[in-house]
This record gives structure tokens, C-alpha cells and sequence, in this order.
């Protein structure tokens, strides 16, 4: 970043571009790096500094996952009047966001069987 900084960018020439447009990419450019590999390392460093509980918590997704799954809603029941909620469990984030959602499917089960 200092060299960015303290380097003269007067005579800074990118095939033939302007020296400040350069920078530009090369800042945007680093986000996107950034945002491409932060995920990834995030993961590892998670990885290696919870090794002991990375099958405990594996474990709790799949069986997550398996609730997920027993209690969606079947989405060929949905219509512009009554549609699908939530269908891959996307917005799950806490256990009263479960919960709201567990209610949803059964209030969209509710809605189909008493309107066919």
C-alpha cells in the first residue's frame, strides 16, 4: 500500500492508460481477489482452529439438512394466490427463524388442502 502511495505516478504508464485508472483497477481488482478467496481461507483457518468440533458441527448440518428436507412443503401446490415459502430453508439464520419457517410450511399445507 506505501508503495502505491509514495511511487510517482506521473510517469506510471500502463499500456498507454491513465495512471489513476490503473489504480483503480488494481484496487478493484484486489477486492475482488479478496472476495473470491476470503471464503476459502475463512473455511481453512476455521478448519484448523476447531479441528476437535468439525465433526460435531458436520454432524449437526446433515441432521439440519434431514429436518430441512422431512419438512418443506412440496412446491407443485403453489400458485400466485399461495405461494411456496422458503423452500430451500435459505433464510434460516437462528432457531426462531426455524421455527417461523416450520410454521410457514404448515400454514402453506393448510392453505392447499383447504382450497382443493
Amino acid at each position: 500500500m506505501t508503495v502505491l502511495t509514495t511511487f510517482n505516478v506521473e510517469q506510471f504508464n500502463v499500456l498507454g492508460l491513465d495512471p489513476f485508472l490503473v489504480l483503480g483497477l488494481i484496487t478493484v481488482g484486489s477486492g475482488g481477489v479478496g472476495w473470491l478467496l476470503g471464503p476459502f481461507l475463512g473455511n481453512a483457518v476455521f478448519g484448523v482452529a476447531h479441528r476437535r468440533v468439525g465433526g460435531q458441527i458436520k454432524e449437526m448440518e446433515k441432521d439440519f439438512y434431514r429436518r430441512i428436507k422431512k419438512h418443506r412443503v412440496d412446491p407443485s401446490g403453489g400458485s400466485s394466490a399461495n405461494p411456496v415459502p422458503d423452500y430451500y430453508g435459505e433464510k434460516i439464520g437462528s432457531v426462531k427463524e426455524y421455527r417461523n419457517w416450520m410454521k410457514d410450511q404448515r400454514a402453506f399445507n393448510r392453505r392447499r388442502q383447504t382450497f382443493l
